[in-house]
């Protein structure tokens, strides 16, 4: 098969394979092909050796702590909380509040700030290409509160209808919630000109950045978003464990999320005081020896460069765009100008799930079905799709995997 394009000179893709174990794998008799890391990427070996230094080094609960080992953990837990400020540029550490992922992030900015300041009436307003955890938390807030949930439409090509979203925002917005990155179609939405419109409203703006922290420079400060969430796993790092910044006035303001130790200044049967930022939002033992791990993807991701990443990613997007695009009856969904290593496809008369069995019979790992967008399918009259996504370590020679694969699929299904 020719390749129309050749691996960035900057990015090593076989030495960086070298540094994910799980990549050797052998699956139903074919080396490994994993091309969903749209759903979680895989772990290099620095993240795994972290998390057995904690486990068999410094193991103990932060904070507090006065002997050896919780003051190990203690630093390098918020060691983490110092690169993932720096990561993102936000204003201060204190700005960041350590979550399980980007779906808490969404609720707890959904039940703490929504529940105070969202009262009947008022407008929400999140778009047709959401995941369903930016959706189902607003649903849920508009049916207690009394407000108006409002969609931002998108063309068939996969883009939001900007000027549409120019019209839904109205003296009634208070908040706007959008997706960075689509993670069915792999869409770059225009998040600053969002951020802009929806703050001459009066609005405040949170950003899903679940897809775009790994592929895209992130600065919140020049994003000017009021909060950003996004989870480690899907940047390299461990499972459980994510991030929600919010700018510091925003979350002074909020009341604490969950209740317990650590967010607690002082308690009595009469009345408690809470802790300052971060830790009024941290209750409890936190995932201490996932939120150290995932500095290490962080640094793994830095050392790399995401500039030479995302240039290896889109030379890999744009190969398999053209290679697909020649398949029988297959048409892509989600042909946005601006993307991201994410290709999600459908074939004429084939379900979705069928393809993806298929393929792993082959050892090719690709997500099949709705992917947590069911309005989004349901706007493009279909149940689902067959997604291709791309990290630093997948290789030319995989997307050939993939095409041939696929090729018969079609010839067994068709």
């Amino acid at each position: 098969m020719i390749q129309t394009a050749t691996p960035s000179k900057k990015i090593n893709v076989y030495a960086i394979r070298e540094e994910f174990p799980i990549l050797e794998r052998i699956v139903k008799g074919n080396p490994l092909v994993y091309l969903d890391n749209a759903a979680t990427s895989q772990k290099p070996r620095v993240v795994l050796d972290s998390l057995m230094h904690y486990y068999t080094r410094q193991n103990a609960n932060i904070h507090r702590g006065i002997h050896t080992l919780a003051e190990e953990a203690t630093a390098a837990f918020e060691d983490t909380r110092n690169t993932v400020q720096k990561f993102i540029n936000a204003a201060s550490r204190e700005e960041i509040i350590f979550t399980r992922g980007a779906t808490e992030g969404i609720n707890l900015v959904a039940y703490s700030w929504g529940r105070k300041n969202i009262k009947a009436g008022d407008e929400i307003i999140i778009s047709t290409m959401e995941h369903h955890s930016n959706i189902v938390p607003w649903q849920m807030l508009c049916e207690e509160k009394g407000a108006v949930l409002k969609v931002i439409p998108i063309s068939d090509e996969g883009e939001l209808l900007i000027d549409e979203y120019a019209n839904l925002v109205s003296s009634k917005t208070k908040l706007v919630s959008i997706v960075h990155v689509s993670n069915s179609m792999g869409t770059v939405n225009p998040v600053k000109k969002i951020i802009s419109l929806a703050h001459k409203a009066g609005a405040v703006v949170l950003v899903d950045g679940a897809q775009s922290a790994v592929h895209l420079d992130i600065d919140v400060q020049d994003m000017n978003c009021d909060f950003f969430v996004f989870s480690a796993h899907k940047l390299y790092g461990p499972t459980g464990t994510g991030v929600l910044y919010g700018k510091r006035k925003i979350l002074e303001a909020m009341p604490p999320f969950l209740g317990g130790g650590e967010m607690i200044k002082e308690v009595s049967f009469e009345s408690t005081t809470y802790a300052d930022l971060p830790y009024k939002f941290e209750a409890g033992t936190p995932n201490i020896a996932d939120t150290i791990a995932f500095k290490a993807a962080i640094d793994f991701i830095n050392a790399l460069g995401k500039k030479e990443t995302r240039k290896h990613e889109e030379l890999l997007l744009a190969y398999a765009t053209a290679e697909l695009e020649k398949l029988p009856g297959l048409t892509i969904i989600g042909k946005a100008k601006e993307k991201i290593s994410v290709v999600s496809f459908i074939i004429k008369n084939i379900h979705s799930q069928d393809i993806g069995i298929l393929l792993d019979n082959r050892g090719i790992a690709v997500r099949t079905g709705h992917h947590c967008t069911q309005p989004l399918m349901n706007r493009f009259g279909i149940a689902g799709t067959t997604r291709a996504s791309f990290a630093v370590y997948n290789t030319m020679e995989e997307i050939d995997a993939l095409i041939i694969g696929l090729n018969k699929a079609i010839k067994i299904l068709s």
